[in-house]
């Protein structure tokens, strides 16, 4: 005579993890897509802030040079309060301007964020 295993009901973690993945069903194509586009945007942002820094740093060396070879005088506190009052703004407005510009009308913008963020970091 054989027995048969008796039905056992799932564990508690187990009946919550499934829960909770019938909630996040719906969202999941969303946060999928939000998550994609994040880490492309980061990457993206990650490779034009090098050419950016690049091209700084290659315009710098130039004025340099031209300097040293007196062809040029640089008044480096000049340029200093010039640019101030730009990069002071640039760093208070800039962040939450393209926290804006890159979630405008994104439904799944935590997820779009933890993309951006990840990709930031990403070593492609």
């Amino acid at each position: 005579m054989t027995t048969l295993p008796t039905p056992t009901t799932p564990a508690p973690d187990t009946a919550l993890g499934a829960s909770l993945l019938d909630a996040l069903r719906p969202a999941l194509p969303d946060l999928s897509v939000g998550a994609l586009l994040g880490f492309a945007t980061g990457v993206a942002l990650r490779h034009v802030g090098r050419v950016v820094l690049i091209v700084v740093g290659v315009l710098f060396i130039t004025l340099q040079l031209l300097a040293y070879f007196d062809l040029i005088t640089v008044n480096w506190l000049r340029l200093q309060t010039l640019t101030e009052p730009w990069l002071r703004q640039g760093s208070e407005q800039g962040a939450s301007w393209l926290g804006r510009v890159l979630t405008a009308n994104l439904p799944f913008a935590g997820a779009f964020t933890a993309g951006l963020l990840v990709g930031l970091r990403a070593r492609v």
